[in-house]
């Protein structure tokens, strides 16, 4: 395992955005952890978050594309760390955009925020986590809109690698509805081989028994 993806996993750790114990996926599934990005919370934190994700899009799709877009609400900082870590790790000029919820219908008009999308324009996505591929859904309509682009594909930070709508995992069933890449910072299997009877801060955060518990849930919804 890449150590980028070794450091990005225990940074979710001190941020406490990675997390296990007892709870329940907004589908209704009891999980033992859990992934809630909501915790990045500060400057420093969003720097280090946007410098993973890029070093992500580079080895999966390269610095020949145009445009970063982070579907509202939680892609906007997210397309905004990580084209100013793409400009300062790789001295790559990407542009970042969103869009709104509501159109807005005076001063900076339109659905967009950031740059605007153009004919011919190459796009990757930039997502936090993705379970049911909803959010693809709504934004390639959204991008599709605004002229001929070429959709590279998705980047979240983590794949949960358990089962989407069907048999496969969420990522996969995106890549092969659409036909473009999907990838992740980390997946949950290198989560678990990273932290599995290893102590992180003096601590053992995947022991045997959370470790069993685990197994049990990809047992039940693990992607096939």
């Amino acid at each position: 395992m890449e150590q980028y993806k070794k450091d990005f996993i225990e940074f979710m750790i001190d941020c406490q955005v990675l997390k296990f114990g007892d709870f329940v996926t907004k589908s209704g599934r009891k999980t033992p952890f859990f992934v809630n990005t909501g915790f990045y919370r500060t400057g420093s934190q969003l720097r280090k978050l946007g410098g993973y994700y890029a070093q992500a899009v580079k080895e999966t799709f390269g610095l020949d594309f145009d445009v970063l877009f982070g579907p509202a609400y939680k892609g906007i900082p997210l397309s905004v760390t990580a084209t100013i870590a793409l400009s300062e790790k790789y001295d790559a000029d990407i542009r970042y955009c969103s869009n709104r919820k509501e159109v807005k219908d005076h001063g900076d008009k339109g659905i967009l925020l950031g740059s605007p999308i153009n004919d011919g324009d190459k796009v990757v996505i930039i997502e936090d986590v993705t379970t049911a591929g909803t959010s693809i859904e709504e934004t390639l309509p959204i991008l599709r809109a605004q002229g001929n682009v070429d959709v590279l594909g998705l980047v979240v930070s983590v794949d949960r690698m358990e089962r989407g709508q069907g048999e496969k995992s969420a990522l996969c069933e995106i890549s092969e509805k659409y036909g473009f890449k999907t990838t992740a910072i980390v997946t949950m299997k290198e989560v678990i081989e990273h932290l599995y009877n290893r102590p992180y801060k003096g601590k053992v955060i995947i022991d045997d028994t959370l470790k069993a518990a685990i197994d049990a849930y990809y047992e039940q919804y693990g992607a096939k």
